[in-house]
């Protein structure tokens, strides 16, 4: 029970406390998130991705196989949910939410701090890993498939990857590291870079309350069963597959990875989709079809998270 009261006060207290703001902000007054998407998108969201990957301690080789099998893990679960949409005849645009929903999970607001509580310090660093490797797919591979409802907008999507900064930023970070001469922690242009990214969790946040002011949740729970059952249930037996395969020298390494790849849908898919998407899915926008998504997937993910962070605590797998 005390660990049980832990895991809500340190991960899902946090994301629930900011998010409900923006979600009674967006009761009170009527707000227009473009403006916000656009800030975290183009300034925010780099600069937190790039002080992550600038700074963090694990070995060389430890970075090179946490960046392969995420790699492998989101393509895996796109093909998978690809497949599934299609199958059931979903739009091009549902099957393209499918896959951001199911693909990309939340490994930052809430995996980082709950892979620290789970598994500490080690934890904690694999969990930055991880966000930056799918920092990059999201603005990448992600961006493409927002923008994917009409086949005409595909090649407008490969386009759009080339204008988002965060792809460049993880090039700078990269090539800092190689080079050792990421600045020390402690300098000014560190501390503002870290200060200006971490201002993208809450108000991430905030845009999600807010849109979920705006989402008629209850017209919207039924149709995002299966991308939550997706998320929830078949990523994470991915995520451990993948772990087997990959063989982590560090077994706390690969738990981390595994319980980061069972977090509930993330946040940022919502701002691709209202940044870069268009279309409805079962008769609402697909943003707040996504955002549905997340809030639900969130809801289911206290138990769930349990029992996977019980399996992986007790040396039964990995």
């Amino acid at each position: 029970m005390v660990s049980l009261i832990s895991v809500f006060a340190t991960a899902i207290l946090p994301i629930v406390s900011v998010g409900g703001v923006g979600y009674l902000l967006g009761r009170w007054r009527s707000i227009d998130t473009a403006a916000l998407n656009t800030v975290i998108v183009y300034i925010l969201a780099p600069a937190l991705v790039f002080y992550s990957l600038a700074t963090t301690t694990l070995a060389q080789s430890t970075l090179l196989r946490t960046g392969v099998a995420v790699i492998v893990y989101h393509l895996l679960v796109i093909g998978v949910a690809a497949g599934i949409g299609r199958t059931l005849n979903k739009s091009e645009t549902a099957v393209a939410a499918l896959m951001l929903i199911a693909a990309f999970p939340n490994s930052g607001n809430y995996g980082i701090p709950v892979s620290n509580f789970a598994f500490g310090s080690t934890g904690r660093a694999t969990a930055a890993i991880y966000l930056s490797v799918q920092g990059v797919l999201l603005y990448t591979l992600g961006v493409y498939i927002a923008s994917r409802g009409g086949r005409s907008n595909r090649l407008a999507g490969i386009k759009r990857v080339f204008t988002v900064p965060l792809v460049y930023a993880v090039v700078v970070a990269l090539l800092a590291r190689g080079l050792q001469v990421v600045p020390a922690a402690d300098t000014t242009v560190m501390v503002t870079i870290k200060l200006v990214g971490d201002a993208s969790i809450p108000l991430m946040l905030l845009v999600v309350g807010i849109r979920l002011a705006q989402t008629d949740i209850g017209s919207t729970l039924s149709a995002v069963g299966l991308g939550v059952g997706l998320k929830m249930v078949i990523a994470p037996i991915i995520g451990f597959g993948v772990a087997v395969m990959i063989g982590f020298n560090d077994p706390v390494v690969a738990k981390t990875f595994v319980l980061e790849s069972a977090m509930p849908s993330a946040i940022t898919p919502i701002i691709l989709v209202a940044e870069f998407g268009s279309g409805d899915v079962a008769g609402v926008p697909v943003a707040e079809f996504v955002s549905a998504a997340v809030f639900v997937s969130t809801v289911v993910s206290i138990p769930i998270l349990t029992v996977v962070i019980a399996i992986l605590k007790s040396g039964v797998v990995l």
